[in-house]
């Protein structure tokens, strides 16, 4: 379109060169003011619509790897509707908190605490919680996290730990054997009261003052 705006137009400048009644040169001078102006359009339109180009370089975002120091250092307590955990951090905004809460899990991360990343996790808790009842909650020197109880009662433990101490259900066993493993294991997990108790009892049991070698430990 814009070359045929600059043949007509050419031609009009020649017509207007030629002619020599003013009528004839005012008409033809405002017609090459109207194609000058449509030629512009056209050329000013025409940039418009070509595309810029595209860069096909993929633009991968890099987001570096977090490293975080574990706080294994805690304490707890409960009540029969919710656990607390204390954890201590000074310095925390609750807006550095990120916190994950599921039914059988926790995991609380503390970024940029003097330039460094802080992570709380229990992978498996004692008992089930109530995910979107728990929170955290930041105070000037410590960190609350409470957990809200699935079911009301006491738990013995925060963490879920597997029962090692588990009895011999062999029927063609000799009970006194099975009784002696159970005392064995007890003897291994226990503290120094029940160690001396259950020496005691072993002691008593090989000497024959006594046939329950667990009569000393009930």
């Amino acid at each position: 379109m814009a070359d045929e705006y600059a043949l007509d137009l050419e031609e009009l400048r020649q017509l207007q060169r030629i002619a020599k009644r003013p009528r004839v040169v005012s008409l033809i001078s405002s017609e090459i003011r109207n194609l000058e102006k449509l030629s512009t359009d056209a050329v000013t339109a025409h940039a418009s619509q070509t595309p810029e180009p595209i860069s096909t370089q993929a633009r991968v975002p890099c987001t570096p790897a977090l490293n975080y120091v574990t706080l294994a250092s805690f304490s707890w307590d409960q009540d029969s509707d919710k656990v607390k955990i204390y954890l201590s951090l000074e310095g925390v905004d609750q807006e550095q908190m990120e916190s994950e809460f599921k039914t059988m899990s926790l995991d609380i991360k503390i970024h940029d605490v003097q330039g460094k990343n802080y992570r709380f996790t229990i992978p498996k808790l004692n008992k089930e919680i109530v995910p979107e009842k728990s929170k955290v909650v930041v105070k000037p020197s410590r960190i609350i996290v409470t957990l809200f109880k699935a079911s009301k009662g006491n738990w013995l433990d925060l963490q879920f730990k597997e029962d090692k101490v588990k009895p011999s259900v062999n029927k063609d066993k000799d009970p006194m054997a099975g009784i002696m493993d159970l005392m064995k294991n007890m003897y291994e997990e226990g503290d120094d009261e029940m160690k001396k108790t259950i020496a005691k009892a072993w002691t008593d049991a090989r000497t024959g003052k006594t046939a329950d070698p667990l009569k000393g430990y009930r």
